[in-house]
């Protein structure tokens, strides 16, 4: 064997080798994004699992046009006050007022603690729905 031959040889491992290191670097970090998205997935369902709530009372004033409603968190999981969602016959509701065990300042919620959300919305809605950062929602109607 020439020198030809055993140049071609070393060139083509050398070449394997580099396509083999370029191949095995693309298929690992692929693997471990979609290792870490399984994992994310299987804590936001564990969460989500813990998480429940249960709308205990829901006022509405005629008067001053106040909407006041009391959640508890019955779950496992705390939850964030800016994260809850307030839907009044389906429509979105904004700038409403919250306070947790009297507390406005606090964005915690944690287990078996009530939520007081205050609201200004005309006319009188049917129903409210709460619906919480990891999904979990509650539907009661209006007294």
């Amino acid at each position: 064997m020439g020198f030809s031959v055993s140049g071609s040889a070393a060139l083509i491992f050398v070449a394997a080798f580099i396509g083999f290191g370029m191949f095995y670097s693309a298929a690992a970090n692929s693997t471990e994004l979609v290792n870490d998205a399984r994992e994310d997935r299987s804590d936001r369902q564990l969460e989500r699992t813990n998480t429940d709530i249960e709308i205990t009372t829901v006022n509405y004033n005629d008067v001053s046009n106040y909407l006041n409603i009391t959640v508890e968190n019955t779950g496992a999981t705390e939850l964030s006050v800016s994260d809850v969602d307030v839907l009044a016959d389906n429509s979105y509701q904004t700038g409403y007022r919250t306070a947790v065990e009297g507390n406005e300042e606090t964005d915690l919620w944690l287990p078996r603690e009530t939520l007081a959300i205050n609201t200004t919305t005309a006319p009188q809605p049917s129903q409210v729905k709460i619906v919480t950062g990891p999904g979990v929602a509650a539907t009661a109607e209006v007294v």
